[in-house]
């Protein structure tokens, strides 16, 4: 039996073990029935990655009565979906804001980071103090461009 299998096995025992049908939670973590049944089997084929998929495990760990933070991390151990490399989501923001996202991934992406230090330990200083002082930046652009309204009485 392979981590992943273990871990999927220990999660759903303890789901049986206090009594609650997949209907149940279902209806608590208002995730599809089809999704939590194929993560039971070990089928992450149709499921979302990164942040959903955490979120997903979080409300199942939460609904069942175990260590959601544990939970979550023990997944982005064991499965590619859990992982918390965010490029793709600060892509996705930057988009939905229409915004060119100057953001780039200062991570090996061969590399195995969900174990050992801490992302920020990882992370030289010059490019963490580069990032903040952009992010400095536009926040100071976006408030002196910003006007108040003022209301005529």
């Amino acid at each position: 039996m392979t981590a992943q299998e273990s871990f999927l096995l220990r999660l759903r025992r303890q789901r049986e073990r206090n009594g609650i049908s997949l209907e149940d939670l279902t209806a608590s973590t208002r995730v599809s029935h089809e999704l939590l049944e194929a993560f039971e089997r070990n089928d992450l084929s149709e499921w979302p990655s990164g942040l959903y998929a955490r979120a997903i495990v979080r409300g199942y760990a939460t609904a069942v009565g175990l260590d959601a933070t544990v939970t979550v991390n023990e997944f982005c151990r064991l499965f590619p979906q859990g992982d918390r490399r965010t490029a793709s989501t600060v892509q996705e923001m930057a988009a939905i804001v229409a915004h060119i996202s100057e953001y780039t991934d200062e991570f090996d992406r061969t590399a195995d980071r969900r174990r050992g230090s801490s992302p920020l330990e990882t992370l030289p200083a010059a490019p963490r103090r580069a990032t903040l002082g952009r992010a400095i930046q536009a926040l100071w652009a976006r408030l002196l461009v910003f006007k108040p309204r003022t209301t005529s009485s």
